[in-house]
């Protein structure tokens, strides 16, 4: 069947919006294919620095004809109705035909050749594009990313003829910018009728058409040029991605730096040639450290093997890294107080204070922490107060994200404790999935201090997410906080002793309920210090609760247990809403519920509750409360006797094993009233006749239910 190319050819497209540019040309062209009932038997699209690429297989030459059918008005209607619904119709009265007391039209349409169809659906595409950012030119009033020059379009090898403000669509394409066929400039034109023509024509003409290909180029070509000098590349997968929609025949250039800035942190050395330049750094395998080289992508492929663009490269990385030079040696300079001076004039939000404040939250946060993790509380205090010091200085200004990095490296070059500059360092982790959390204990406190701040203060205010949004990356510190909790087991149920002997259980809810108090009260008279104002514990808990902060922590654990393979209803059955267990307390019920339901025992003892649990509602919704204690009748049969005593055993056995946290345990005392509960609801009729007997059967039934309901919510579970 016939083939659809399609290019729009335009300026420099921005690499940031080149893959989402692919995937809005892909979805519009499916929706506008779809909508004139084509169904195409492949469909894609490519993206690159200069064009836009859709090749569609297996379109028809035209519409399929049809009949449509058209509901008119009632018969016996008024004549104006039917007079209205003839002319929009185009019919005459004689043509309509009754059915089930209504007039109908039957209109045969003959399908629409497929290029009209083309035509249009090009325009609409071209005219609605949602680029992020978009410009006029000239004096027409299209709206592109970057003028568009040119539109290739041709279904079943020919031309698709239509205009869109002035450019007419051709078999026209261009090569590569600069490099040619032969001598003369490049951009030379090259006509293509299908899309082997097209992707054969851009290869000869020094384009690669698939980003893929490109990536896959730059990196072999850099690991290439490392191998032939002893190097390893340092490889930056997001870098990548973005070089390669920088260049249309991307060339990997090897230059040489100067080895005297070899003595700046290697963070600073990556950061700046990768933000400012698009270099891909270089180690040295001998000593593991950066190698005095580096790796630029050009566009071109020079005679001289990139030797004048590996010069010219060299000495604009020699300025940039002349000017980190320069922050490092002000920075190192001027020190740790003059920065937490300035974060007293640097607001954090205009609703939550400066960042000055926000430090003295965080200072009291890892005091209140620290014991819970075995952590010096002094230390934590003063790698807290340190933490944000670096958002004042030179370097992070130039270089963001180098916060708290930067922060570890001058506390050391300070000559402070290490711990503390590992604790400065590491307080933002994890800054994502793949990024791993703090492990010395200083390091764990301050980290979890300053993510409980951001989400306190910014729940406190009512800056929660709302479906896709998230401006505070809110979402990201709750993960953060789960993984730290549970990848260093830090629990926040336990009891601490303060400096004064006084003993206090503590719990999440009154952490935050602190926070929240700290939040506020009035500044003291130096204008940082927050006195707790409240001092009455069960109103810190009750602050705390009612923050709503808790379930949006829970929400995040079961985010990452369902990527973890744990279904859903186990999920929801153990967590349900914020209860205020401890999440490595929960993750392990989870664990042994799952482990339990793949059991013949857990399955069968699953559909026992189930049936039992049925019983019980259809009765309680009649006005049964089941009030008064269970007991054994004289007269109880053999099945009653035996789910009796097997709870009888059961429940102090149950209640053992969740006192321990031993959830193994608990499920196999689960398993233990499997066989009688089938037998009672097997060989007992529970609504007897005999009010004393019904009543004490439906006990027996919610103790069962109770029983299982104190490991999990099993009316949650699917099965």
């Amino acid at each position: 069947m016939p083939q659809l190319l399609l290019e729009l050819f335009s300026e420099e497209i921005p690499a940031r919006m080149q893959a989402g540019a692919a995937r809005d040309l892909e979805r519009m062209a499916r929706e506008h294919l779809a909508a004139a009932g084509f169904l195409p038997e492949a469909l894609k699209t490519f993206a690159g620095p200069r064009r836009l690429t859709l090749v569609v297989e297996g379109l028809p030459v035209a519409q399929a004809d049809r009949k449509e059918e058209l509901k008119g008005p009632r018969v016996g209607a008024p004549p104006q109705a039917l007079e209205g619904f003839l002319r929009k119709a185009g019919l005459k009265e004689d043509q309509l035909v009754e059915r089930d007391g209504v007039w109908m039209a039957f209109i045969d349409k003959t399908g629409r050749p497929t290029t009209e169809i083309i035509a249009e659906m090009v325009e609409a595409i071209i005219r609605g594009f949602p680029w992020p950012k978009s410009m006029t030119w000239g004096t027409s009033k299209l709206r592109w990313v970057r003028p568009l020059k040119r539109i290739l379009c041709v279904f079943d090898r020919e031309v698709v003829p239509f205009a869109v403000e002035g450019i007419e669509a051709g078999d026209v394409t261009e090569g590569h910018r600069f490099m040619r066929v032969g001598y003369g400039w490049g951009g030379q034109p090259l006509k293509a009728r299908d899309f082997d023509e097209y992707a054969k024509g851009l290869a000869e003409h020094f384009v690669v058409l698939d980003v893929e290909e490109r990536k896959s180029r730059i990196l072999e070509g850099c690991k290439t040029l490392c191998f032939a000098r002893n190097l390893e590349l340092v490889e930056d997968l997001g870098l990548l991605e973005e070089v390669a929609g920088l260049a249309e025949w991307p060339t990997p250039v090897l230059g040489d730096m100067d080895p005297a800035f070899l003595d700046l942190p290697g963070e600073v050395i990556r950061t700046s040639m990768r933000t400012h330049q698009k270099y891909f750094a270089v180690r040295d395998p001998a000593t593991g450290g950066l190698a005095p080289h580096f790796i630029t992508i050009a566009n071109v492929q020079s005679a001289d093997g990139g030797a004048v663009i590996a010069q010219g490269n060299a000495k604009v990385l020699s300025s940039r890294l002349s000017d980190a030079r320069f922050f490092w040696d002000e920075d190192v300079k001027v020190g740790f107080e003059p920065w937490l001076d300035k974060l007293n004039g640097v607001t954090f939000h205009a609703k939550l204070g400066t960042m000055a404040q926000r430090v003295e939250r965080i200072i009291a946060l890892a005091g209140e922490i620290a014991p819970l993790v075995g952590a010096d509380p002094e230390k934590a205090k003063e790698a807290a107060r340190l933490a944000k010091a670096d958002l004042a200085s030179q370097m992070v200004g130039e270089f963001p994200e180098l916060q708290g990095l930067m922060g570890g490296y001058y506390a050391r070059a300070a000559g402070m404790d290490p711990e503390i500059a590992d604790a400065i360092r590491d307080h933002y982790k994890p800054q994502g999935p793949s990024d791993a959390v703090p492990t010395a204990p200083l390091s764990v406190v301050v980290a979890l201090a300053d993510k409980l701040d951001t989400l306190v203060g910014f729940f406190a205010i009512g800056e929660k997410p709302t479906g896709s949004k998230d401006p505070y990356a809110l979402r990201r510190a709750a993960l953060g906080v789960v993984r730290i909790l549970l990848e260093k087991g830090v629990r926040f149920d336990r009891k601490v002793e303060d400096a004064s002997g006084g003993v206090w259980f503590e719990s999440f809810d009154l952490l935050t309920g602190r926070t929240l108090a700290r939040l506020k009260g009035k500044p003291s008279e130096d204008g940082k210090a927050f006195p707790e104002e409240v001092a009455d514990r069960a109103a810190l808990l009750a602050g705390g609760a009612q923050l709503g902060l808790g379930a949006f922590i829970n929400d995040r654990l079961k985010v990452i247990l369902k990527e973890q393979g744990f279904r859903h209803d186990i999920i929801d059955a153990v967590l349900g809403d914020w209860g205020g267990a401890e999440l490595s307390v929960n993750v392990a019920r989870v664990e042994a519920l799952d482990g339990f339901l793949k059991t013949d025992d857990g399955k069968n003892l699953l559909a026992g509750y189930k049936r039992a649990s049925n019983i019980l509602k259809a009765e309680e919704k009649k006005g049964w409360k089941g009030e008064g204690e269970r007991v054994l009748l004289d007269d109880a049969s053999a099945p009653e006797v035996q789910l009796h005593d097997a709870l009888r055993l059961v429940e102090p056995a149950l209640k053992t094993a969740l006192e321990a946290e031993d959830f193994t345990a608990a499920m196999r005392e689960l398993a233990g009233l499997r066989g009688p509960v089938d037998a009672f609801l097997d060989g007992v009729f529970v609504n007897s006749d005999v009010p004393a007997e019904r009543d004490n059967r439906l006990k027996t039934l919610a103790a069962v239910r109770d029983a299982m309901g104190r490991v999990a919510d099993f009316s949650l579970i699917g099965g």
